[in-house]
């Protein structure tokens, strides 16, 4: 991907090191306690990191996900070589496959960590049948599939309450004598308030570059100049020292989390959340140690909670992944293998999304933190983004690729699950029992956003309409949604000169999207 002599040059030098075994490692896989090592010392287990363009290549990765994965990636070799660890670092332009088999026919089978991705677990397959990588229990997980499997089952509808309910009573996270702490479960009811300005919003911490940092930000520019987004890696951790810092912000922001959760301000694109997915989705922080420091904290039920719902919910998502083998295995009425679409959505995904100005300054601020930082909190992914594309009728799985693709802590198990089963509607009831769909009012009374537009949410804001036409579109698939009965009824009540004002609009704001126009300017 680059010629790195710099950074390889840190390593120390392997071509005399002659390791019992040799482990490859992904790159999500990035902390020495995510491996079943089978005995022996840091000199007998061998670590081989491959760096491949293919890899950096096959999607329009946002430059900093790309800086962010590859600077981890070469941190955590080093950090294994100076633990000890014999260490091989490949930099390639081709497949992870064929690399692997080269590497194989002179260092005989290859040891390997169960891939969490599926399209890695795809390109591994037909090695891992020949035994020629021998695979390995992943270590990186809260749940196991069992506890999954007797409390949800294996076929739809999912859903995430008696999951919960068993990982808190298999663990005893906020457990006593059996009983939820607090009296019950959740604490979602409080977890949902608008931020009115205090407590002040945090400042996000530095995390300053090293000669690695600045070697993978020239390279990114470089070889991927062509990708979305910006980098600067002096925004995201990269050493385990600085994945600990990370940690000990959140630990601090804890107390406000659960109170603010829902909240969404142009003051502060974070407000009180972690930001320690991307780092927890790498494994550079194991996920048991972010339960620990939750249930240390001495932050309230509804936060300590609401962040242990949180993590469960990933482990949620993954055995849905899983069990469905991302989605191969379902059958949704009128979607493709793989590519659910239970509405029959298929309008392309709008520029504004990468970054053109629509005039709606709830979606252009979200996009604007997306290209900039490669990341926004989960409700304006799920209320400003997921909403307005379903609302839109764009196509799932765009939608899905695009935060895929943008997003520093997606990958294809956590995203898809996340996009298609829940921000979309695509999947119908498999995931969720009504789409998560609003209007103007949920966006402005959770958000100061309406409060920096051009357009009025009480007159001119065209979000409520494209609710209104989005229900009457596809009314005939929430039939029999108890659900959507409130809803239902209330669109029902809806003269037919304000649906077609609904629809008129929908069309309106759709062809101002396609031609990259700001939609006031439309409407004046």
């Amino acid at each position: 991907m680059s010629n790195a002599r710099d950074f390889l040059d840190l390593l120390n030098p392997d071509s005399e090191s002659h390791p019992e075994r040799w482990h490859f490692v992904i790159y999500d896989q990035l902390n020495l306690d995510a491996f079943s090592w089978s005995e022996g010392m840091p000199k007998d287990n061998g670590l081989i990191f491959i760096e491949t363009l293919a890899k950096g290549t096959s999607k329009k990765y946002h430059k900093q996900k790309l800086g962010f994965l590859i600077s981890n990636m070469r941190h955590f070799a080093l950090e294994a070589s100076n633990a000890g660890h014999p260490v091989r670092y490949v930099i390639d332009k081709r497949p992870y496959e064929f690399i692997l088999e080269q590497l194989i026919a002179s260092l005989g089978p290859i040891h390997v960590t169960q891939p969490a991705e599926r399209v890695m677990k795809l390109s591994l397959n037909e090695l891992i049948l020949k035994n020629n990588l021998i695979l390995h229990e992943h270590k990186g997980w809260l749940t196991q599939r069992s506890w999954f499997v007797e409390s949800v089952g294996v076929n739809p509808p999912f859903r995430m309450d008696k999951f919960y309910r068993r990982v808190r009573h298999e663990t005893g996270w906020l457990m006593t004598e059996g009983s939820p702490v607090g009296g019950k479960y959740s604490f979602d009811g409080e977890n949902r308030h608008p931020w009115k300005g205090e407590p002040m919003p945090p400042t996000d911490p530095i995390y300053p570059k090293d000669e690695i940092d600045v070697e993978v930000e020239q390279m990114v520019e470089r070889v991927f100049s062509q990708h979305p987004g910006v980098i600067d890696l002096d925004m995201v951790p990269t050493s385990l020292k600085q994945h600990h810092l990370a940690m000990e912000h959140a630990k601090q922001l804890l107390p406000y989390f659960g109170t603010y959760e829902d909240a969404m301000t142009t003051q502060s694109r974070g407000l009180f959340h972690s930001k320690l997915a991307s780092s927890i989705n790498l494994h550079r922080l194991m996920p048991l140690e972010v339960v620990q420091m939750v249930l240390s904290s001495p932050a309230p039920i509804n936060s300590t909670e609401g962040f242990l719902r949180q993590l469960i919910w990933r482990e949620y998502v993954r055995h849905v992944y899983d069990v469905t083998n991302g989605f191969m295995d379902l059958e949704i009425e009128g979607s493709d293998q793989g590519k659910p679409n239970h509405l029959g959505q298929f309008n392309p995904l709008p520029n504004v999304f990468w970054g053109a100005k629509s005039g709606l300054h709830c979606l252009d601020h979200v996009v604007e933190s997306v290209m900039e930082d490669g990341w926004t909190h989960h409700i304006p992914r799920l209320m400003i983004l997921g909403n307005l594309a379903t609302l839109l009728d764009v196509e799932p799985k765009q939608l899905s690729d695009w935060f895929h693709e943008c997003f520093i802590d997606a990958f294809d198990w956590v995203v898809e699950p996340n996009v298609l089963g829940m921000a979309s509607a695509s999947m119908g009831t498999t995931m969720m029992t009504k789409p998560y769909v609003s209007g103007t009012p949920y966006i402005n009374k959770m958000s100061d956003y309406c409060q920096s537009c051009a357009l009025d949410p009480k007159k001119n804001c065209p979000i409520s309409n494209l609710y209104w036409a989005f229900l009457e579109r596809h009314k005939e698939a929430f039939k029999g949604n108890h659900r959507m009965s409130m809803a239902m009824r209330n669109l029902n009540r809806r003269s037919d000169e304000k649906k077609k004002q609904d629809e008129s609009i929908f069309h309106s704001l759709w062809d101002s999207l396609y031609r990259n126009e700001i939609y006031l300017q439309n409407i004046l």
